[in-house]
């Protein structure tokens, strides 16, 4: 965990203090709102984006003026300068937002020409600091958007658009509060996401992570991939509540790759399976990363569904993990070994298992008797801070709890400025309707086929999400490819889902793959071979939404029917277990290049919806392990590790 912003020089020193100020401000108001009052609406934005503004200039100034000593570089006057300016041009268009709603609110009130200069203003340095905090791929989305509203009309095609003014532009992206930078997802990071934010930097904080990885160990100790197994399994709960990849890579990562390497696994492959199980913590429920609240106020269905549908993909995932890494421990011949003396669960550990065990299960138990999420965010956070005294070491060092609370609301805040961008293109493509029209061009490319249709959802949504966190990558993703999948006749969740994954699974895709550029250096493996490595581990990541797509029972919330649902589970772990054996040309003993492409073949067919297909598959598949097995036994029994 890191320690609130500091860095060196007065001007500097004094924007680390105000930072620290306005994370805690923006903490407050996550929960008061979430768990005491309402709060006004104008207000609560702006407010939120005031507070995100000044944490956000102090976050990228710490990072800039660190990267300056690093080089060997005395940090400039200039960007000094270029802060106060940002500062107060983001304060200017801010207040210029809540008075002409206040306006509004009182008054007939256009907004005018002269209000449409200090929107300008806003959009620039919202974007300039999403630049600075998320690099080039968000801030491009967001310019594109204004850029495409203001001369949109001179394109060709489908991308012509009737037109708009400055004044219009700024109506549509600034003084809106159902799209644009202070619009609705805004409202619903401020009043839902930002409280669970908290809540996932508090249980690290307090050593629910640290329990979490010892319980890990402890349930794979049997296994060969021992560490590599205790990575996945800790991952998914520390990603669930972390709501970041990279948070996740680094809080778990650290513990294990070292000890993957040291089981004999390659650094590649360590640092691989840390990246390729840290992004799917957060198609892990109960949390999700707190993407799941996002999911639910965008459908209108209820966070419990959410969850409930998310449960059954997120296990496929992780069981796909499993079976790679016990087939890669075969393959390189790793045998199961005994625990440590530092791995074994102590007195203190049972004790602390609490600090996760009783959140979680306020969360859910509030959730049970109605309360709101955000309610349950803030029950969570309060049961939470009650229970930390009972950890040693929160009680040696109470202001953990404090550094927490003030990284979480800074991270909170970072997100708001990526929301910012999110919320621009929300703007273009509400204002312009280009949305409607890219889910007509992908219809009139699909024909008449919904597989390729999901294909090219597939690809485009890969492509808007790289090198994105998941939340802003799923709500780029969502807003542009969403209504063109709906229009296949998929239900709204199974879209939401269907794109979710994949704004996940880009954090694997190379050559971006920013989760594999993580994990890399901590195992001082090839970045880039390690994206390949991670992409290959991952690749159930890419099966599984085609699968609930076609089967929706999956999904159990809309419709479900136990025979089909258990038969289709049946495949799909079938299905999983031929592809993983399959990408590692290995199961009992090293296959032969035709037993892999067999094995390929079956496992595609065995999802087939037509029983002329996967019954066939089926058995195809079934005589491929059972002629493994025997070809095993005939060279020598070994003993074998179930995963």
């Amino acid at each position: 965990m890191t320690d609130p912003i500091r860095f060196p020089g007065i001007s500097t020193r004094a924007l680390s203090f105000a930072s620290i100020l306005a994370c805690a401000a923006l903490g407050v108001m996550a929960l008061y709102s979430s768990g005491i009052g309402l709060l006004d609406p104008k207000l609560h934005r702006a407010g939120g984006f005031a507070l995100a503004l000044i944490a956000g200039v102090a976050v990228a100034a710490a990072t800039r003026e660190r990267s300056a000593v690093e080089a060997g570089h005395r940090p400039s006057s200039l960007h000094v300068l270029l802060d106060a300016v940002l500062l107060l041009a983001g304060f200017w268009s801010i207040w210029a937002f809540h008075f002409v709603q206040t306006e509004m609110e009182t008054a007939l009130y256009d907004v005018t020409n002269a209000d449409a200069w200090p929107a300008l203003a806003g959009l620039v340095v919202f974007l300039e600091l999403s630049r600075r905090l998320w690099g080039w791929g968000l801030f491009s989305v967001g310019a594109l958007a204004v850029l495409y509203l203001l001369f949109g009309q001179n394109l060709p095609g489908i991308m012509e658009h009737s037109g708009f003014s400055l004044k219009e532009v700024s109506e549509a992206l600034w003084y809106n509060t159902n799209k644009g930078v202070f619009g609705s997802i805004t409202n619903i990071v401020l009043s839902t996401v930002f409280i669970f934010i908290i809540f996932g930097a508090l249980l690290e904080g307090t050593g629910a992570g640290d329990t979490l990885l010892k319980f890990a160990f402890l349930a794979t100790r049997r296994t060969r991939g021992g560490p590599a197994h205790a990575a996945i399994l800790a991952s998914s709960l520390f990603g669930t509540m972390s709501g970041s990849t990279v948070a996740n890579i680094v809080g778990t990562g650290t513990f294990t790759i070292p000890m993957i390497k040291k089981r004999g696994f390659s650094p590649t492959f360590a640092a691989g399976i840390e990246a390729t199980a840290s992004s799917g913590g957060q198609i892990m429920p109960p949390i999700m990363g707190a993407a799941a609240l996002v999911m639910a106020d965008l459908t209108g269905v209820g966070y419990l569904n959410i969850i409930v549908a998310a449960l059954i993909p997120a296990l496929f995932y992780y069981f796909s993990l499993f079976a790679a890494v016990t087939v890669e421990s075969r393959r390189q011949g790793i045998e199961v070994q005994p625990l440590t003396i530092d791995d074994k669960i102590t007195r203190v550990d049972m004790i602390n298992s609490v600090l996760f065990l009783g959140p979680i299960a306020t969360v859910v138990g509030s959730l049970l008797l109605g309360l709101s999420t955000s309610a349950a965010g803030f029950y969570a956070v309060i049961v939470l801070l009650t229970l930390s005294i009972i950890n040693p070491e929160v009680r040696a060092d109470p202001k953990r709890v404090w550094r927490s609370f003030i990284n979480g609301s800074k991270s909170g805040a970072t997100l708001l400025i990526a929301i910012a961008a999110i919320g621009i293109l929300v703007g273009a493509l509400d204002t312009t309707g280009l949305g409607l029209k890219l889910a007509n061009v992908i219809a009139s490319v699909r024909g008449e086929s919904l597989f390729s249709a999901l294909a090219v959802a597939m690809v485009g949504a890969l492509v808007l999400g790289m090198g994105m966190p998941t939340l802003p990558a799923y709500l780029i993703i969502i807003l542009v490819m969403g209504p063109a999948i709906q229009a296949l006749g998929i239900s709204m969740l199974t879209a939401h889902m269907f794109v979710f994954y994949y704004g996940v699974a880009s954090s694997l895709t190379p050559p971006v793959a920013i989760a594999a550029y993580a994990a890399a250096p901590i195992a001082g493996s090839n970045p880039l071979m390690t994206s390949f490595m991670s992409f290959r581990l991952g690749m159930a990541k890419f099966i599984i939404p085609f699968i609930f797509a076609f089967y929706p029972t999956l999904l159990i919330v809309e419709e479900f029917h136990l025979l089909t649902f258990v038969w289709i589970l049946a495949r799909t772990l079938f299905c999983i277990w031929l592809f993983s054996s399959a990408l590692s040309a290995f199961d009992r003993g090293r296959l032969s290049w035709p037993e892999v492409v067999l094995r390929f073949l079956a496992a595609f067919a065995v999802l087939a919806l037509d029983p002329v297909y996967y019954l066939p598959a089926l058995a195809l598949g079934v005589a491929l392990i059972l002629w493994d097995l025997r070809r095993g036994k005939s060279s020598g029994p070994e003993l074998e590790s179930s995963v």
